[in-house]
Formats: C-alpha cells, structure tokens, sequence
C-alpha cells in the first residue's frame, strides 16, 4: 500500500513539475495580420505582401501584370 502511495506522490510532483514548465514557457507570437488583396487579372485574393504592386493596382504575379497591361 504504500509504494502506491509513493508511485501517486511522484507521479503528483511530476505533474506539477512539467504543469510549471510549461506555464514559464515563452508564449509564440501570433503572425500579425496582413492586409489582403485581389489580383486584377483573375481575382484571387492574397497578402499584399506577396502581391505585385503596379499602377494601383495588385497582382498575384508578375505574368498577371503583364497580362493584365495588354
């Protein structure tokens, strides 16, 4: 009966030992929300960091802009 009571206490400080781990843990940052915007050729929608910017207006690919010049 008792080494049950000692597996039980361990397994306790276990629990608390990995539980305070991981609250000390530094929290991952969320990716910050970028804007979205819609190619002028075809329509689809992406960040507007990785679109191509050019005259106002946005694009999903250099190909798109050019094609979209024409």
């Amino acid at each position: 009966m008792s080494r049950l009571l000692l597996l039980i206490a361990i397994a306790a400080v276990v629990y608390l030992l990995i539980k305070s781990y991981r609250k000390n843990l530094p929290r991952q940052d969320q990716a910050v929300a970028e804007d979205m915007v819609r190619c002028a050729h075809c329509g689809v929608h992406l960040p507007k960091g990785e679109s191509v910017q050019d005259d106002g207006h946005s694009f999903c690919s250099a190909r798109h802009r050019d094609a979209y010049r024409k």
